[in-house]
């Protein structure tokens, strides 16, 4: 995707005020009360500055709350009357793109769950032509770099001028202690490709618990993306759907002002130079292989443990380990490593995989 097919306009684009951008409010609108009295609480930070409200959710299963669907656009439209905040929602077919424009939306995303299938984006896309509204898209809840990238491109043709990315993390079978892995080297490879979107984390889904969500929400900073899209509700606990990832709009601005050089009337533009953005993005990538590693390792030790147990072998083979430091180490010393450091480390992993080993052969 070319800068041009991505966004004619300039790079920050002049339509995205302020940095960070936050886009803030409930995952899904549940009452007209409840989404005017989130609206107001979150109007009072003046950082906040779009209210997001999801009107149709697709779910995975067929009994969880779907939206209150058209009933809710006129809520929406309150809130702009109310508060003078751009309202913004989720579309996922040609006809929710009609009736929130009839509503007049001033704000569209398409989700992760739309991205990944090319024909509803682009049944979206054909929805959009002629109409002048910014669109974010989410990455694919698979991560696939491609899928993503064509999503913005199908926008970008069918002429949506104010196009943006939000990154939410990505469904694989390591994602550790949050909902998604964040793969965050795959939202830089996004930038690299697409320099001219502004890109937007979103926290909320990525964590999938609120405890996780400031923490995420910095490093995203951290790494240069233009702002946060993120779930806050009046009563978290009482939501109807996601639940566990909503803040309150109180602390959603501690949140805010937790962020490093983001505090009210600070200076706005403290985001790392983009080299060293994705210089840091690549070192994470790199951690968190040796995370999978560590826990791969680990998972093959219980089984050798369960296998030592069976033909009643000794946890510990003192010839076996010799053998194998003798050879790590000529290998660190191959690849310029130092042999000390290498040693010291290599010992830690063994006495970890011989601790499992044991645990596994008491069972």
């Amino acid at each position: 995707m070319t800068r041009a097919a991505a966004n004619p306009s300039t790079a920050p684009p002049l339509w995205l005020k302020g940095r960070p951008y936050v886009i803030a409010g409930p995952c899904s609108a549940e009452t007209e009360t409840q989404v005017l009295r989130t609206a107001r609480r979150l109007r009072r930070d003046r950082r906040v500055a779009a209210f997001r409200a999801g009107i149709w959710k697709p779910r995975t299963r067929p009994d969880c709350f779907e939206g209150v669907g058209v009933a809710g656009l006129p809520w929406l439209q309150r809130v702009r009357r109310d508060t003078g905040l751009p309202v913004a929602v989720e579309v996922a077919r040609a006809q929710h793109v009609y009736e929130a424009l009839k509503h007049g939306v001033d704000i569209l995303w398409v989700g992760a769950r739309t991205t990944v299938n090319p024909f509803s984006v682009q049944e979206v896309a054909e929805a959009l032509r002629g109409a002048d509204v910014p669109v974010w898209v989410k990455n694919p809840v698979s991560p696939d770099l491609s899928l993503w990238l064509g999503a913005a491109e199908r926008l970008a043709r069918a002429g949506v001028r104010r196009l943006g990315a939000i990154h939410r993390g990505f469904s694989t079978a390591d994602a550790g202690p949050w909902r998604n892995a964040p793969r965050w080297e795959l939202a830089l490879a996004f930038r690299k490709e697409a320099p001219d979107l502004p890109l937007l984390g979103d926290p909320s889904h990525l964590g999938g618990r609120r405890q996780f969500v400031a923490e995420i929400a910095r490093r995203a900073l951290d790494l240069g993306f233009d702002g946060l899209m993120v779930e806050a509700h009046t009563r978290p606990a009482a939501a109807l759907s996601d639940a566990a990832q909503q803040l309150t709009p109180a602390a959603l601005t501690a949140l805010l002002d937790s962020l490093p050089g983001h505090r009210r009337g600070a200076p706005c533009d403290t985001a790392p130079a983009a080299g060293l953005a994705a210089l840091r993005g690549e070192i994470d990538r790199l951690d968190e292989e040796l995370m999978r590693l560590l826990s791969r390792r680990n998972l093959v030790a219980g089984q050798i443990g369960r296998y030592k147990k069976a033909h009643r072998m000794a946890a510990f083979q003192g010839g076996r380990w010799r053998q194998v430091l003798d050879d790590r180490l000529e290998q660190a010393v191959r690849l310029g490593l130092d042999r000390r450091l290498v040693e010291e480390i290599l010992q830690r992993i063994h006495d970890l995989s011989l601790q499992v080993q044991i645990s596994a052969m008491r069972r």
